[in-house]
């Protein structure tokens, strides 16, 4: 079957061609162009059409390093489907080291979008219209929030099968089963019948190395998952556990951190967590587990007001455990880089 050609923002791609283009969005106040870098792998064979998009928050940098590695990667051959690859969607906020675009708008509650909105209203349109309508699935990249760290997981609607299976095919032990957010890109892109699998991994504005290399192994074990490119080699199984529930555990006080708890440990109800106190030394509370589970969310910094959220935990069916276990082994077998590439 012969593959047609495809275009973004005016420019056509070729069945075979590899570009690189500049998606227009706006001008800011300099007069200087706001564009986005979009590297499309189009191949001569038919099948699937896939987006991976990262800094949707302009301070989630890990998913950046993610797309440039897999770029740079020799042996990253897609030889069937089309591949669009979006480093950073939000720009501005990458420049400026900020979650948000310059109207302090959040890009991610800003689906679908209009042509004649807020500048992020414009650009969920354009990234929508011109990128995601293409595409049959995504991969979004995201980390956590500025002083918080996510250990590596994906949220996805595992009600669905085929999500399901791309899911635990991505290759990390924890998946969450997460409700659609309004406006957000996962539910703007279920209008155009897309699944998508939001990779969370990491702190904001830092790079974390296992976060990087499980999120690289992951989007290339989708495209094999696909049929897109073959492997070299059987990639190594984690055991994926779902949790169709979390929550976060909250500050009963202010005061200093003393973290007694790590991402990826397993707790039981009423396990501490950490210890708050004054500067004098004072214990002033003891934050406990609400529920047995794994940590799968932290806050960073050693100060904490009252009813800051502070752990994440997610809740299991199987046992915590095997999951805590898989947890380890992964993080054992990313700390030595090697691809699984043919």
């Amino acid at each position: 079957m012969l593959v047609s050609d495809i275009s973004i923002g005016g420019s056509v791609i070729k069945a075979g061609q590899t570009r690189q283009i500049r998606l227009e969005v706006a001008k800011l106040c300099t007069n200087t162009d706001f564009s986005l870098p979009v590297h499309v792998i189009h191949s001569k064979k038919t099948g699937p059409k896939v987006f991976v998009s990262a800094a949707v928050h302009g301070d989630e940098l890990n998913g950046i390093e993610i797309i440039r590695r897999l770029i740079n990667l020799k042996t990253f051959k897609v030889t069937m489907g089309t591949l669009i690859l979006v480093p950073m969607v939000n720009v501005y906020g990458v420049l400026y080291q900020s979650r948000y675009l310059p109207d302090r708008r959040d890009l991610n509650r800003s689906f679908p979008g209009s042509p004649k909105g807020s500048l992020a209203s414009r650009l969920a349109h354009i990234f929508l219209k011109e990128i995601v309508s293409l595409c049959e699935y995504g991969i979004d990249l995201h980390t956590g929030a500025i002083h918080r760290s996510n250990l590596p997981q994906i949220r996805a609607n595992l009600m669905d099968k085929e999500t399901l299976s791309l899911a635990r095919a991505f290759g990390v032990p924890v998946l969450l089963n997460a409700n659609i957010r309004d406006n957000s890109l996962r539910q703007a892109a279920e209008e155009f019948n897309a699944r998508v699998l939001l990779y969370e991994a990491g702190e904001a504005l830092r790079f974390d190395e296992v976060s990087i290399r499980a999120g690289v192994h992951g989007v290339i074990n989708v495209l094999a998952e696909l049929r897109m490119l073959r492997l070299r080699r059987k990639v190594k199984a984690f055991t994926p556990y779902i949790a169709n529930k979390s929550s976060w555990v909250r500050a009963n006080a202010s005061g200093i951190i003393n973290s007694l708890k790590n991402l990826g440990d397993q707790v039981d109800k009423g396990t501490p967590l950490a210890t708050i106190g004054s500067p004098l030394g004072e214990i002033i509370d003891v934050v406990k587990a609400t529920q047995a589970g794994i940590i799968i969310g932290k806050q960073n910094i050693p100060l904490v007001q009252e009813g800051e959220a502070m752990f994440h935990i997610a809740f299991f069916t199987a046992s915590d455990g095997d999951v805590a276990e898989d947890i380890e082994m992964m993080q054992e077998e990313l700390q030595t880089e090697s691809s699984v590439l043919e």
